[in-house]
């Protein structure tokens, strides 16, 4: 244990101020660079490159006249796949072309990619666009040789404005001003969260001070081009909100739900009261009537006694002493009887009536809502960037285990579990609060180095299955906390779910 945690302390030592999650940056890690070398006779007679983005973790999608030479000549021209990170280029082979449209779709091996997704939606006029991309008047000026254009570097943005929709012989087009040059042939054109629009393919000449203008293939065109090359890809249609207004809304939506909450804990606290105070007067009606018809057969009991007792005396006033003895000592017991059933009559005590319930959770420990549960999205409190967003069902157990196989960790009064894939570049953090019923998994996008790192981290844990040792929740929670405290400050998507009871849903998952 103790090494476990040297461990942890010397990573967290070599992973210090974690970068900021940034969601053209999660993107550029997609882009590459695509570099075409002509071959004739084992010596090299040309080249050319452009830029490619990645829809699958080992197909690329780049502009048609980029990858022209290839499709005519595929014996002669080598096709290199630059990444964004690494130390390594690899080689295409172009699987499908479009020249129509201008797109192409380049098929390579030795690294996973994380793809891009794409924006279903229409961006508006004047919204902010970046583009990604190697612009060819950049690497003149900075390669010092033609290794260079084959050593993997992050791609180039720049930033513009949506200024319309176009058809460009036949093809929609997207017309914007974000800078780009020759060599950004084949980059994405992006909203501010990072989704494709746009394939950037062209510019317009400025002859004579005119503006200049540059085109992207429409993203329902790359679409249609997909298909027919039956490649799948990711979209969404949801639009885009910045971390900082989410944020905002978060802190808006946090209080408003403090707010309810208390709202709601002071109407059932006053509804409790008012049943209770109910119960306590119907109780102490239904006693009162108990009490006095004691009292009333009291009362009669005492009478018949005293009259039993005169009898008695007139009995033995005229000699008749047996039948006297009889008559009072039958009134004697009429008047004990009378004073045992006054002393038995009911007592009140409201606090035996109507209990103060107790808190039964242990102490430190969440309560989980346990069953099989049916979560949907709450879109007012979730910011959603790359992710097709679908209803999850979760199977809730005891002392945290999930879907029976998944061991969360108490934090404060919820449960948290922080994934970390061996192949995706993201972290998951995923939490469940009992007390609204609320799941949110929240996503960081991150670079091949701080996956590297995040993964060293996860290696130390080492409850990787359901367990009802509180000692081993304890120690995945502080490992956890470990993890969580290495990711950026800022997430890049935040889904939020509200969870209900699946019809006939039972508890299922279970903790060894």
């Amino acid at each position: 244990m103790v090494r476990r945690l040297l461990v942890m302390v010397a990573l967290l030592l070599s992973w210090s101020a974690p970068a900021h999650a940034d969601d053209i940056s999660a993107a550029g890690r997609g882009v590459v660079r695509i570099v075409t070398i002509a071959v004739v006779d084992d010596e090299v007679v040309g080249t050319g490159h452009g830029s490619g983005f990645a829809v699958a973790p080992n197909r690329i999608v780049t502009n048609a006249h980029v990858v022209e030479l290839a499709d005519r000549y595929p014996n002669n021209v080598v096709i290199g796949v630059v990444p964004s990170e690494g130390d390594k280029s690899y080689q295409g082979k172009l699987i499908a072309i479009d020249r129509a449209r201008d797109l192409a779709l380049i098929e390579f091996s030795g690294v996973r990619l994380p793809p891009l997704t794409l924006y279903s939606g229409a961006p508006q006029e004047g919204d902010a666009l970046i583009a990604l991309g190697y612009p060819g008047n950049v690497d003149m000026a900075t390669a010092r040789s033609a290794a260079d254009f084959i050593t993997p570097q992050s791609p180039v943005r720049s930033q513009g404005g949506f200024a319309g929709a176009r058809m460009l012989e036949g093809t929609r087009v997207l017309l914007h001003t974000a800078s780009i040059a020759r060599g950004n042939s084949g980059g994405p054109l992006l909203d501010r969260c990072g989704r494709v629009l746009g394939v950037n393919s062209a510019i317009t000449r400025a002859d004579e001070g005119d503006s200049t203008f540059a085109f992207a293939i429409a993203a329902g065109e790359l679409t249609a081009f997909l298909q027919a090359a039956h490649q799948s890809v990711a979209s969404v249609a949801t639009g885009c909100t910045s971390v900082e207004e989410q944020l905002a809304l978060e802190r808006n939506a946090d209080e408003k739900a403090r707010l309810d909450a208390e709202e709601a804990s002071r109407s059932a606290a006053a509804r409790a009261s008012s049943e209770r105070q109910d119960a306590i007067a119907q109780a102490r009606s239904r006693n009162e009537s108990t009490r006095e018809n004691f009292m009333a057969i009291a009362a009669l009991m005492l009478v018949l006694g005293g009259v039993a007792l005169g009898g008695g005396a007139l009995l033995l006033s005229r000699d008749r002493r047996r039948e006297a003895i009889w008559v009072a000592a039958g009134g004697g017991v009429l008047i004990v009887g009378a004073a045992a059933v006054f002393l038995a009559r009911p007592g009140f005590d409201e606090f035996k009536v109507m209990p103060v319930p107790q808190a039964s959770a242990r102490a430190g420990v969440p309560a989980m809502t346990q069953g099989r549960m049916i979560c949907t999205l709450v879109p007012e409190r979730s910011r959603i960037t790359v992710t097709s967003v679908e209803e999850v069902t979760l199977d809730l157990g005891a002392d945290g285990c999930v879907n029976g196989r998944t061991q969360y960790a108490e934090l404060g009064s919820q449960w948290q579990r922080i994934l970390v894939p061996e192949t995706d570049q993201s972290v998951s953090v995923l939490n469940f609060d009992p007390a609204t019923n609320l799941y949110t998994h929240t996503r960081y996008l991150l670079s091949a180095e701080q996956m590297k790192r995040a993964r060293e981290l996860r290696a130390t844990v080492p409850l990787k299955q359901c367990s009802r040792d509180q000692a081993a929740r304890a120690s995945l929670a502080t490992q956890q906390q470990a993890l969580r405290a290495a990711l950026p400050p800022v997430y890049n998507e935040k889904i939020v779910y509200r969870c209900t009871a699946a019809p006939g849903g039972t508890a299922s998952a279970a903790a060894e």
